[in-house]
């Protein structure tokens, strides 16, 4: 295949300008072999310079024919619209066919939130007499009171603890660094981990600079921090499918609901756009429906 050149140019593109992750990386390739697949089996011809919106709309077709859900056609097609811009970046064509390429159409799923008051059971459900209690608090704290992902948890470091200045560096998708503030319980909790807890775990080596380790002295897991919110949930009585996520997304959205800026909460979550972080504005919206439909006299 002469496209296969193009596509190794491709890789390159996506690790050395879009700082992609190797796993993100493969999903972008995986999806343009789907598509020269697709012309192959059609017997179309392959070469670049030829492909027309009209080859990129028969594939749109075969892919939902298949029964592929929404999000997933739409991630396919996402990584073609990118390797045809990188593709008229490099000038290796004149004109980008998938420019007007449209994307199959998405329910926007809300995300499963807590109330403030189930956090507090959560928080409340730890059992502190245990050798692990005072790290797994700090970790909920941090989770909730920053709105991390669990994998940037996972990656905190000491070196990034800025505790005069309330700040945290996480390095977020892509490798991305942000600093994030932390005040409040968040703050109070991790430093007293860190000064009381922390100090007596011998780290594994080169996992000396992680401030959440487990006992064999290496950085968490996101299967163990999945784990400890699952069975903290039982201890508390919550029946909600919850997981490290519903503490990043109850954080934005009770953020949101306190009349935070939009801006300031997409800084705060990294987003790299402000309509993945308008979410939580129909969330919100969805909540004061739901207030009006329970309370007013009339509903």
């Amino acid at each position: 295949m002469k496209a296969e050149q193009y596509i190794k140019g491709f890789r390159t593109y996506l690790k050395l300008e879009k700082s992609l992750s190797d796993n993100s990386i493969q999903a972008y390739l995986d999806d343009v072999y789907k598509f020269f697949r697709f012309l192959e089996s059609e017997n179309t011809s392959i070469r670049l310079e030829s492909i027309r919106l009209k080859d990129l709309n028969r594939f749109t077709v075969f892919i939902y024919d298949l029964g592929l859900s929404a999000p997933t056609q739409a991630r396919i097609l996402s990584g073609l619209r990118a390797f045809f811009k990188y593709l008229k970046i490099e000038e290796i064509i004149k004109e980008n066919p998938a420019e007007l390429l449209d994307m199959p159409k998405q329910k926007r799923k809300l995300p499963e939130v807590l109330s403030i008051e189930e956090v507090e059971k959560l928080i409340e459900s730890i059992d502190l007499s245990k050798p692990e209690g005072r790290r797994n608090h700090a970790a909920i704290e941090v989770l909730y009171g920053c709105g991390l992902r669990v994998s940037e948890l996972c990656g905190l470091r000491l070196s990034g603890f800025y505790k005069k200045e309330g700040f945290l560096k996480v390095t977020g998708k892509g490798g991305k660094e942000r600093f994030v503030p932390i005040g409040g319980q968040a703050l109070k909790q991790l430093d007293l981990f860190i000064s009381h807890d922390r100090v007596h775990i011998q780290p594994a080596k080169g996992q000396e600079d992680f401030i959440f380790l487990n006992r064999q002295g290496k950085a968490f897991s996101r299967v163990y921090v999945f784990m400890v919110i699952k069975d903290l949930a039982a201890a508390a009585g919550i029946r909600k499918n919850i997981s490290p996520h519903t503490l990043r997304h109850s954080f934005a959205t009770h953020m949101v609901e306190g009349g935070a800026d939009l801006r300031a909460v997409q800084d705060m979550l990294g987003h790299a756009s402000i309509t993945t972080t308008e979410i939580y504005t129909h969330l919100n919206r969805e909540y004061l429906r739901e207030t009006v439909v329970s309370f007013h006299p009339r509903s």
